[in-house]
């Protein structure tokens, strides 16, 4: 790709899906323009989209971390994303248990509770 914005665009789509990407860049302003290129130079031109380790492997760590840090508003987004990663549930499932133990339980509890509440939404049986 000629850039990382241009390389960012396309794992973010390839991962997140199209739909999603689009309901980003459509509600986009002025504001957080600046905002949204930085995301998709940095996570998703930079670390997404670097190989050496799996889609698969950056969800489980992704999940984790969200987890871990109490961000639980983007765990929904992220277990969606494992439709297009490869993580399954149970690989999301060992991710939460290292938080519980990591982390705490209380966080892995809760970001469990997400995931069980998206993968219904998606009707993914677990």
């Amino acid at each position: 790709m000629a850039n990382r914005y241009d390389t960012g665009m396309q794992t973010r789509r390839q991962v997140l899906g199209d739909a999603h990407v689009d309901r980003a860049e459509a509600n986009k302003v002025t504001f957080d323009a600046p905002f949204q290129t930085m995301i998709t130079e940095g996570a998703w031109g930079t670390l997404w989209s670097d190989d050496t380790i799996t889609r698969r492997e950056r969800s489980m760590l992704t999940l984790a971390l969200l987890a871990a840090t109490g961000n639980f508003e983007e765990i929904p987004m992220h277990i969606r994303a494992t439709q297009n990663t490869g993580a399954a549930p149970q690989d999301v499932l060992q991710a939460f248990m290292h938080v519980a133990v990591y982390a705490g339980v209380p966080a892995a509890n809760h970001a469990i509770k997400l995931a069980k509440q998206t993968y219904a939404e998606l009707g993914v049986e677990i």
